[in-house]
């Protein structure tokens, strides 16, 4: 997921009376951190008294492997899965933490490596690696699905193995990946904007070293707040560590926070949501084609705009836009009158399947649950999506490293971390988003290539906040260097295989094109 950011989870302000729940794509459970603190000195002027000391953690194994293959237009591909760690090192060169990777390889002269990251901040990589990319795919996050669905690990038709080397990055306090150092330097060391782009930053340049791969074409992957730390990276690993990479791929990234304040004055935050509600209702009417989503955004950013920056002064357009609306999203037309046409998120996800009971999902509203707490002002269950899919990912994920590749660890796994999503930093860095330093990376490779692409559903990290960011950027050379592209679907659009064959598509034309 997720980034499942999503990343708002990722975090943007609308939707955030439901943040507290769902926020979370990026984080869920706690994760055990912190190493034993060295004694109080000894003398006369004892120093204050200490927490107790929390025992030390078992070491993390070193690396396994595993031979697999995989059955890919009836032809056998072999590969080598790998789970290992790289440690993280402070400013005096010790070690703070250690970061779990699991890669995927294939035996070949000049293959390309991708590394993949998701997003919360506090979720691990396995969204993108068993729900997106990977070899191996499991069913979750779709309509009906339950998490206590027998969890089978199946070829994925949809994987870029066959044309790029993977590598799968857990952040610390994500999966198995952890901290040596107490809480209290955690913060500093991991958990805030600059910090986590640049230890993040290393270890890929560490790989790549240990690996013996620098010369190989490079490629990043992030979803959700992946998504933010994406032209971040790219662009530190650029001017900072000397390592250039080919191509960005964006999935449901959390680029532009500042898109998203002040709804009372600014027609941005609703222009953001209006059309992946449309996009909702068009899929439930079996009307959603690029062409009549090509008209909605049209009118987004044309007649809604102008009439949201008109008000009160032109009634008559008001009530015009308000009938558009209504006949846009389906929803009930008091409902929208109430509304004024600005339909909350939040408001929204209780409203759409209120007759049925249920709630729908910031990360795509067509996939529901049972409302457990109907008459509630405001929504106190958690997101439909978040509930059903942090089991089948870590069972299968714990079974796969364990089982599988035999990388026997006495650790919990952390598909989402409540933990790391706590300690986070949200300074104003985080708030500044990321689109300076991809206008940046952009500018400085004359051929890097960047592809965004969202789910027509998602309210997490709306596509149109994508369309309206890349539209203001500069023309710097090729104007396709930096597309969006759209699938139906959600955050996690790629968990229909329809729309997972449509991305693996477009990232091998932007593979071969760089």
């Amino acid at each position: 997921m997720y980034s499942l950011a999503m990343d708002n989870c990722r975090f943007p302000a609308r939707v955030s009376r439901i943040a507290s729940l769902a926020c979370v794509l990026c984080f869920s459970a706690s994760c055990a951190m912190g190493i034993s603190q060295g004694a109080p000195a000894s003398g006369d002027n004892k120093p204050p008294a200490k927490e107790a000391e929390k025992p030390a953690l078992p070491p993390l194994p070193g690396p396994a492997h595993a031979q697999q293959q995989i059955t890919m237009d009836g032809k056998p591909l072999k590969y080598t899965a790998t789970v290992g760690t790289i440690p993280v090192r402070d400013k005096d060169g010790k070690v703070a933490g250690q970061v779990v990777t699991t890669a995927y390889t294939v035996e070949g002269e000049n293959r390309p490596v991708t590394f993949a990251l998701n997003g919360g901040p506090g979720a691990a990589s396995v969204y993108l690696n068993f729900g997106a990319i990977g070899p191996k795919h499991i069913n979750a996050g779709n309509e009906g699905d339950s998490p206590s669905d027998t969890v089978t690990l199946m070829d994925n038709p949809g994987t870029w193995l066959d044309f790029t080397d993977l590598v799968f990055i857990d952040p610390i306090g994500t999966g198995f990946s952890r901290a040596d150092v107490p809480e209290d330097q955690q913060k500093k060391l991991f958990f805030s904007t600059e910090a986590d782009i640049e230890y993040l930053s290393r270890v890929i340049y560490d790989w790549l070293v240990l690996n013996n791969r620098l010369p190989s074409r490079k490629y990043l992957v992030g979803e959700s707040y992946g998504g933010f730390r994406g032209p971040r990276i790219t662009y530190y690993l650029q001017s900072q560590l000397g390592v250039a990479l080919n191509g960005v791929v964006l999935v449901s990234p959390y680029l532009n926070p500042s898109q998203d304040v002040n709804e009372d004055m600014s027609p941005l935050p609703w222009m953001m949501t209006l059309p992946s509600i449309t996009a909702a209702h068009y899929e439930r009417e079996k009307k959603l084609t690029p062409e009549a989503m090509q008209e909605v955004i049209n009118y987004t950013r044309g007649e809604y705009a102008n009439t949201l920056l008109r008000g009160r002064s032109d009634e008559a357009a008001q009530q015009k836009m308000i009938q558009r609306v209504t006949e846009m999203t389906g929803l009930d037309p008091q409902f929208v009158k109430y509304s004024g046409g600005r339909i909350e998120t939040g408001a929204y996800l209780r409203e759409v399947h209120r007759e049925e009971g249920k709630l729908g999902s910031v990360y795509d509203s067509n996939v529901t649950s049972f409302d457990p707490f109907p008459f509630a002002p405001e929504q106190r269950a958690n997101d439909p999506i978040l509930s059903s899919i942090i089991a089948p990912l870590t069972t299968a994920m714990v079974d796969f490293v364990t089982r599988t590749v035999g990388w026997k660890v006495d650790a919990r796994y952390n598909a989402l971390s409540f933990d790391v999503n706590r300690m986070w930093d949200r300074d104003n860095s985080l708030r500044r988003g990321s689109v300076p330093e991809l206008r940046e990376a952009v500018a400085a490779d004359p051929k890097l290539r960047v592809l965004i692409v969202h789910g027509w559903n998602d309210l997490s990290c709306p596509f149109m906040g994508s369309v309206l960011t890349v539209d203001e950027m500069p023309v710097m050379g090729d104007p396709t260097r930096v597309a969006v592209h759209e699938f139906p679907g959600g955050h996690m659009f790629y968990t229909r295989e329809s729309s997972r064959m449509a991305l693996r598509k477009d990232v091998m034309e932007m593979f071969q094109k760089h």
